[in-house]
């Protein structure tokens, strides 16, 4: 079992993040997250979850052990695979996603590719008191739910396609016009490099 790779970040592929640790490139399908968090020739840690079929070896990547910990949380749901776990951790950020499921938010977690209303529900309901949070831990409901508002703005998930994290995202998109299209919102956020 492979716990943690170290190495050198070497290319980045689709979602695939190859870092190169003593002479071997191993491909990492990691979150848009830490996709917009790993930059070309950084040195950079990753947390492994190493899953073997039958006819593949995948490795998933994690650059904080919490978002490979909820990971695995969401791999004890029934009908939840890593494909689908690692698409549920790309609709926003972990703790966002922490916090969609403490406060039983299945719109954010039915965003996720291949994830309906039905599987999103099956999530919370399994994972709501797992996922470690209190009331407390939550700084304002406010501020979560906004930012899990603006993560369905076709904006936002261009940029985070377009590897920004979903937090730079949001930032970027802050003062630009929200009148305009969102061709051109786009456009005005990459001028205003995070």
């Amino acid at each position: 079992m492979i716990a943690t790779i170290k190495g050198k970040i070497t290319e980045k592929i689709a979602e695939i993040v190859v870092v190169e640790a003593a002479g071997v490139g191993y491909g990492l399908n990691v979150t848009a997250e830490d996709y917009g968090a790993s930059h070309i020739d950084d040195d950079r840690k990753f947390y492994i979850y190493d899953h073997i079929r039958e006819n593949s070896h995948d490795l998933f990547g994690f650059i904080k052990l919490e978002t490979k910990d909820l990971f695995e949380q969401l791999l004890s749901v029934n009908g939840v695979g890593p494909r689908m776990a690692l698409s549920i951790l790309t609709v926003g950020s972990a703790s966002q996603v922490r916090g969609a499921i403490a406060s039983g938010d299945t719109a954010l977690i039915s965003r996720a590719s291949g994830v309906g209303k039905r599987l999103a529900e099956r999530v919370i309901v399994d994972l709501k008191d797992k996922v470690g949070l209190v009331a407390t831990d939550l700084s304002s409901t406010d501020i979560l739910k906004s930012e899990s508002y603006a993560l369905g703005d076709e904006a936002v998930q261009a940029l985070v396609s377009l590897g920004y994290s979903p937090a730079d995202a949001i930032e970027a998109l802050k003062s630009v016009d929200k009148n305009i299209s969102v061709e051109l919102r786009i456009k005005e956020a990459l001028k205003r490099k995070v």
